[in-house]
């Protein structure tokens, strides 16, 4: 059973940073390109970062150069690097897959002040 645990959110004020881990399980981790994901309320969910098999990671505009995405194969652990947060960051953030297939956790949530 696919298992896709987030971690790491948190209150932060403007300019500030947060690590977001993600624990995964229940499918073949090292074979799936990864991403990251986020929904403020009132809005759709949003690709924020995606890391390929071949580690090379892809980020919007919104997030590029402040956003670094990474994973651990052997841990089978995700992670999301975010720096210079701004309030638009606020958001509920999910790992999954990068086609977005497998059933959603719980999210953790952003919340950045400003």
């Amino acid at each position: 059973q696919v298992q896709l645990v987030e971690s790491g959110g948190g209150l932060v004020q403007a300019g500030g940073s947060l690590r977001l881990s993600c624990a995964a399980s229940g499918f073949l981790f090292s074979i799936n390109s990864m991403a990251w994901y986020r929904q403020a309320p009132g809005k759709q969910r949003e690709l924020v970062a995606t890391i390929l098999r071949s580690t090379t990671a892809i980020y919007p505009d919104s997030v590029k150069g402040r956003f670094t995405i990474s994973r651990d194969n052997n841990k089978k652990m995700l992670y999301l690097q975010m720096n210079s947060l701004q309030p638009e960051d606020t958001a509920v953030y999910y790992c999954n897959n990068a086609g977005g297939a497998f059933s959603w956790g719980p999210g953790t949530q952003v919340t950045v002040s400003s």
